[in-house]
């Protein structure tokens, strides 16, 4: 038997061990503009956009001091922050670079355009914005034809400066 998850089902928030808990959350303050909802003395935080409890939660109970997990092991890939526009998007990724952040990659899957960086414990960080449903690529039997093509990164940093 076949179960199908409820549509109005959404990711709420994703929960990461850091080594250096002042330091990840100066990260994503500074570098994804997340606002610290929440400390729980130097073994977590609790952070996200527009003042929601958290996005996302960083803790040190098993991880203090710890190393980053080695290549070809299993864990998080990355966490995905979607944004409402492509100017949204082209803010944010301006403000990585700005804050000297360097890119691990990006592309445009044709449903979405993505960028890719890690935060300073090596876990994956992807930000992305969807184009509208109706404009996601299709093939000839109307499943979706997502690509991995180049994206241009200056011109979606051009974005920073549109109007909000």
């Amino acid at each position: 038997m076949s179960f199908t998850a409820d549509p109005g089902m959404v990711i709420g928030h994703a929960h990461l061990k850091v080594s250096d808990l002042d330091r990840s959350i100066a990260f994503y303050r500074d570098v994804l503009g997340l606002e610290v909802q929440q400390k729980f003395g130097n073994q977590a935080a609790f952070l996200s956009a527009g003042g929601y409890h958290h996005h996302l939660g960083l803790n040190t109970w098993e991880s203090r001091g710890g190393t980053r997990p080695p290549r070809g092991t299993t864990g998080l890939y990355h966490i995905a922050y979607l944004y409402p526009t492509r100017a949204a998007l082209g803010r944010a990724v301006a403000q990585v670079i700005a804050s000297g952040v360097v890119l691990e990659g990006a592309a445009d899957h044709g449903v979405s355009e993505a960028v890719y960086f890690n935060d300073p414990d090596g876990n994956g960080i992807e930000l992305y914005w969807d184009r509208p449903k109706a404009d996601w690529p299709r093939d000839a039997n109307g499943h979706l034809a997502m690509v991995n093509a180049a994206l241009d990164i200056p011109a979606l940093v051009k974005l920073a400066d549109a109007p909000i």
